[in-house]
């Protein structure tokens, strides 16, 4: 059950666990999946390739537990392959707004570049989509106040030379400041080994939980909660999330913070 999935404590690096306490997650995740992500799931016109990768991916308990809803304004960061872009913009609706964010470093790469073609196709008959770019932290900006901002797989790439590397503390306070006050702030990324040398970002396309907890509290952010849907023990953390031995099965946490009411 999705009830049993989800935590009151972070998910730690490698075979251990962050062992801070938090409060309750979102009620939504502790009972039936609501309609309005399940149709999104359902839609016939998601392409097959999407389909395929529900199977990993578990989209219905990922986005129930993020807590996404019809009306909410949701920034999919680093939306290079549509893949989450597309069930944000069914679920928010005609009432809501999904702001694909790419940063400008990450166009070097064909994937990304096609699937943002992808996306900028699809927003012909999706006017609830928008494609934004620019430097890093200027794509974590909008013109309107943020329920959710979502950033998966990608949060360990902000620490990488090719990205910059970024201003970690910039960046974070740019999402605080993007999301409205009882905003949430979700974290998806490929664990790394506890101990893990500061350049596993670039070699192994993973971070630790902790130092994604340390980096986003820092910025004013409440941990709410994590998640172990994604979460793989067999994996050990040895291979990249490239590696054909691993890929699609790389142990993963999924961090869900808020910005405070106050």
């Amino acid at each position: 059950m999705l009830a049993q999935t989800v935590r009151r404590i972070g998910l730690a690096a490698g075979f251990s666990m962050l062992l801070a306490t938090a409060p309750a997650v979102d009620a939504c995740v502790n009972g039936p999946m609501p309609t309005y992500i399940a149709a999104a799931i359902a839609d016939s016109a998601r392409p097959a390739a999407d389909v395929e990768r529900d199977a990993n991916r578990k989209p219905g308990e990922v986005l129930a537990f993020a807590g996404v809803k019809p009306g909410d304004r949701v920034a999919d960061y680093a939306a290079g392959n549509r893949y989450f872009t597309r069930l944000f913009s069914g679920i928010v609706g005609a009432q809501g707004h999904v702001y694909a964010s790419v940063p400008a470093s990450l166009f070097q790469y064909e994937n990304i570049v096609k699937g943002i073609a992808d996306i900028q196709a699809y927003i012909v008959k999706h006017p609830n989509v928008s494609v934004t770019a620019g430097s890093a932290i200027d794509v974590a900006r909008f013109p309107e106040k943020l329920d959710l901002f979502w950033i998966s797989q990608n949060y360990h790439d902000l620490h990488d030379p090719f990205m910059g590397p970024v201003d970690m503390k910039a960046f974070n306070r740019a999402v605080y400041a993007a999301l409205k006050p009882g905003g949430v702030y979700i974290v998806l990324d490929h664990v790394a080994a506890k101990g893990s040398p500061a350049d596993v970002t670039d070699t192994l396309h993973r971070i630790e939980p902790s130092t994604v907890r340390r980096e986003v509290e820092a910025a004013g952010f409440e941990f709410v909660g994590g998640s172990d849907l994604l979460a793989n023990p067999a994996d050990p953390h040895t291979a990249g999330p490239f590696n054909a031995a691993i890929r699609g099965h790389t142990d993963q946490f999924i961090f869900k913070f808020r910005r405070p009411l106050r």
